[in-house]
């Protein structure tokens, strides 16, 4: 593959992550997932009908692919949002509070429960120290980053980087903020793990 494929395929993967998260975690409290989804197969499944001389070529799904590059990736990370979910209760925690949508930066923020969720839609601009309002001051652990390499992201984000604490500048009319590096086409889901009293 040329670097040319490779950028397209990265960049095509990292914004089915963000796009299958936001979906998942706006959702009503529950999230269908067909088959072949979990992992991007690159094929339609057809069953065997009279428009298609009832063959069964289409009737069935690569599962070889789950072992490499970036099906494995996608798998990947589908499996974890689910393992998040029945740990944590994400998409149970009530419905989302949009706190920020701006068109210019492609930031998207919301809460829902004690969970923060952060996508940057951005196909090439990372964010230094983006203020994220949040209502309440604490601790925010970094539970899910799609840009992990596990996930076919590029690991821009460092281990000091994953709890983060507030500061009580207000943003967007929150009472708090939080400094984040936002890598560019890029989510990243937070839980709350401890409150501080001020």
């Amino acid at each position: 593959n040329s670097s040319v494929d490779n950028d397209l395929i990265f960049r095509a993967s990292s914004l089915l992550n963000i796009i299958k998260l936001i979906t998942f975690t706006t959702s009503g409290g529950a999230y269908l997932n067909f088959i072949g989804n979990e992992f991007a197969h690159p094929k339609r499944i057809e069953f065997p009908m009279s428009s298609n001389d009832y063959s069964f070529c289409l009737a069935n799904r690569q599962w070889e692919l789950l072992d490499k590059g970036v099906h494995k990736h996608i798998f990947n990370f589908d499996k974890d949002i689910m393992s998040l979910d029945g740990k944590e209760r994400l998409i149970s925690g009530g419905s989302p509070i949009v706190h920020h949508c701006d068109d210019t930066s492609m930031i998207i923020y919301f809460t829902r429960g004690p969970f923060l969720f952060v996508f940057n839609f951005n196909p090439d601009a990372s964010y230094q120290l983006y203020s994220v309002g949040v209502d309440e001051a604490g601790e925010y652990q970094l539970i899910l980053n799609t840009d992990e390499t596990k996930y076919g992201g590029r690991g821009e984000l460092t281990s000091n980087q994953y709890m983060k604490r507030t500061s009580d500048n207000r943003v967007g009319g929150c009472r708090n903020s939080l400094e984040l590096t936002l890598p560019s086409r890029s989510a990243q889901v937070f839980k709350l793990v401890r409150i501080l009293r001020i």
